[in-house]
């Protein structure tokens, strides 16, 4: 949520983000929010007045008591000012309601080195990393995708995509899931169950040795949680509700995390606070029809290490380049091609000032896909669900910046393994750094693995 004081002494900051985003339609919101806050301003001037009237009239009224004098003129007077405060007051509550709409629905402002840009067409990659695998049939579109920064080695056999290889490796069932539960669900099976793990494990074992809190959180929150942490209007579609209660399940533990501190003052000598929640995933994909409707990569379940931090403001910016560079040394330690995209105003979202997306290189489907979101949500958050922080006792408390990265979605690493570390019979190569978790290097398809029984 934006402040008030920010639109009442820099409007044309606000309007001039809102049409980097593309919210023309919201343009009109800012003059109506500063109609409605002078007049919240100039009925809050006549309160004061009115009051300070009424106090006076006690006073004159406490000396006539006490002097045998009628007070009946007076007392009229006086009543009738408790009727005017008690107007006016309803319509400052009338009035706020409205300017809280419209602040509620506004969105973050966006960093200056957000590139401007209408929809994820647009977004900019500012780095590649590693060595990817390509199919000679996907070589001119990958020299595309890349911008010809990236090391490349050219095969001339086709990757299996992971949705097709998984249920030759015996490592998931889709069709069963399908049954039990309906589309975009899966058993994960055999080796890939213990690689799921083995993936949580690594990247918690990874953040723990940077200072973060391990944090299993709960898997439901309260809807006050859910509009504090995002644009409830836009998200309400994506998220599962539990029939007549009050709970919703979360799609990512940022946001019980973003809870963990709603409507308290922190010490300011303990921040930076440094979380790392590890939490399964729960989501619709409303909007999402034909869009990789097969696999595991957009799916309504599945595990994810999330980084949280609640920052000082000064120190955010800086805080959001660590959580980039922490979840860069994951994918690096695992040895997953990569690129970094800079997120265009068209594709930000309401809550980030800035995000950074990671983007896996997928061999099988030639191109780069999500991996890592990484979000500086400034202020936006911490404003509504009220966590400030102060240094001393004394001290005003300001709002602290909140920011969020993934460290690993398992599913989508799972994906991003299957397709890089495949071999042309079938078999997939286990990343070195995660031997020590998994206690086997490599999976083989169940029918080679017969042949090799029966031989």
């Amino acid at each position: 949520m934006l402040d008030i004081k920010l639109i009442r002494e820099n409007p044309d900051l606000v309007k001039g983000d809102l049409i980097k985003r593309g919210e023309l339609e919201k343009l009109k919101w800012i003059d109506e929010i500063l109609e409605l806050d002078e007049k919240w301003r100039e009925n809050l001037k006549k309160i004061n007045l009115l009051r300070r009237e009424r106090n006076r009239l006690a006073v004159e009224i406490g000396k006539r008591k006490k002097a045998g004098e009628p007070v009946e003129e007076l007392l009229a007077k006086s009543n009738e000012i408790v009727r005017q405060i008690e107007e006016i007051e309803k319509e400052n509550r009338e009035i706020k309601e409205k300017i809280d709409y419209y602040l509620w629905r506004l969105p973050n402002i966006t960093h200056e080195s957000v590139p401007i840009g209408k929809d994820d067409t647009e977004n900019v990659p500012i780095k590649f990393w590693g060595k990817a695998r390509v199919w000679k049939g996907h070589l001119e579109s990958f020299l595309e995708q890349s911008q010809g920064k990236m090391e490349y080695e050219v095969i001339e056999w086709k990757p299996q995509l992971h949705a097709d290889l998984l249920p030759k490796l015996g490592g998931a069932d889709f069709e069963r899931a399908a049954k039990v539960s309906g589309s975009r669900f899966f058993y994960l099976l055999n080796e890939i169950v213990i690689l799921d793990l083995a993936l949580i494990r690594f990247a918690l074992d990874k953040l723990i040795e940077k200072g973060f809190i391990p944090v299993i959180p709960p898997y439901m929150v309260r809807r006050y949680v859910e509009e504090g942490v995002t644009s409830f209007d836009d998200f309400e579609n994506v998220i599962y509700k539990v029939e007549g209660e009050d709970l919703y399940l979360i799609p990512t533990s940022e946001h019980p995390l973003a809870g963990l501190h709603a409507n308290e003052i922190l010490d300011g000598n303990d921040l930076p606070l440094l979380y790392a929640g590890v939490s399964p995933c729960f989501r619709k994909e409303a909007g999402t029809a034909g869009k990789d409707t097969k696999g595991i990569f957009r799916v309504h379940q599945f595990h994810k290490v999330e980084q949280f931090v609640y920052s000082r403001p000064e120190e955010s910016w800086e805080w959001h380049e660590k959580l980039l560079q922490n979840a860069e040394e994951i994918f690096q330690a695992l040895e997953i091609p990569y690129r970094v995209v800079n997120i265009c105003t068209g594709d930000l979202g309401y809550v980030a000032a800035k995000k950074y997306d990671i983007e896996a290189w997928m061999s099988a489907q030639g191109k780069f896909r999500e991996v890592v979101s990484c979000s500086n949500c400034t202020e936006w958050q911490a404003r509504r669900l009220n966590i400030r922080f102060r240094d001393k006792p004394n001290e005003k408390p300001r709002f602290v910046h909140t920011l969020n990265s993934t460290a690993i979605a398992t599913s989508r690493a799972i994906v991003a393994i299957i397709e890089n570390f495949q071999e042309e019979d079938g078999t997939v190569k286990i990343p070195k750094v995660l031997w020590p978790y998994t206690g086997f290097k490599e999976i083989v398809p169940v029918e080679k693995k017969e042949k090799c029984c029966k031989g």
